[in-house]
């Protein structure tokens, strides 16, 4: 009888709602354990139990990078910043996936992305690093999606799809075929996408529509 694979210990970047559903998704794996959340912001937060965990002060998550990995559930592309400061103090990043998501065999993952139940990835798609994939997300084949960029969940990607760096799509959003979406862009929720989309820009409706201004990066 094979033994069962020890579990490697896990810490979590952010306090939050998202934070306790990241940690759940960890806890379903058979790879990784849960053992602290990381708080950068609300430092009264430090010192309480999250999901029966510890919260510790970001200054202070340097002593875990010897023993732990670390995955940012931060939702929004802001999480860039969080994740350089835990660098900084030497932690590495795991790549975190339910096993109730399917990744096709050709797709690849950067580290640091997380890839929630129900998702799927389809061949040939290349996610870089920090891109959260939430609940039921779809994203098709030869997709490229750059780095801290968030899919909300049942957004849905279709194939030969680009998307930028610290993009956010939101809610049931769907991007045609082919399209472009440009850094630090927002898709609003339920949005369709039928042309590319600036960086910077932030796009609603159906169709989805540009707004005149361009975000700030």
């Amino acid at each position: 009888m094979t033994a069962a694979r020890e579990r490697r210990r896990l810490v979590i970047l952010g306090a939050g709602s998202f934070a306790e559903e990241v940690a759940d998704l960890a806890s379903d794996t058979d790879e990784y354990e849960p053992v602290a959340f990381v708080e950068g912001v609300d430092r009264e937060k430090c010192g309480r139990q999250l999901a029966g965990l510890p919260v510790v002060w970001i200054d202070e998550a340097g002593s875990l990078a010897d023993s732990c990995r670390a995955v940012c559930a931060v939702g929004t592309p802001k999480r860039e910043h969080f994740i350089g400061q835990a660098r900084a103090l030497g932690l590495q990043f795991a790549t975190l996936v339910h096993p109730a998501a399917h990744i096709s065999s050709t797709a690849a993952l950067d580290v640091g992305t997380i890839v929630s139940a129900g998702a799927v990835i389809a061949a040939h798609a290349r996610l870089a690093q920090h891109v959260i994939v939430n609940r039921g997300c779809l994203v098709g084949h030869h997709v490229a999606i750059g780095e801290f960029t968030t899919l909300s969940p049942g957004a849905n990607i279709a194939g030969r799809v680009t998307i930028g760096s610290r993009c956010y799509v939101g809610m049931g959003a769907i991007v045609l075929d082919g399209r472009s979406i440009g850094d630090a862009a927002v898709v609003g929720a339920g949005a369709v996408v039928t042309h590319d989309v600036p960086e910077r820009a932030l796009v609603m409706g159906i169709p989805a529509r540009t707004g005149k201004e361009p975000r700030p990066l």
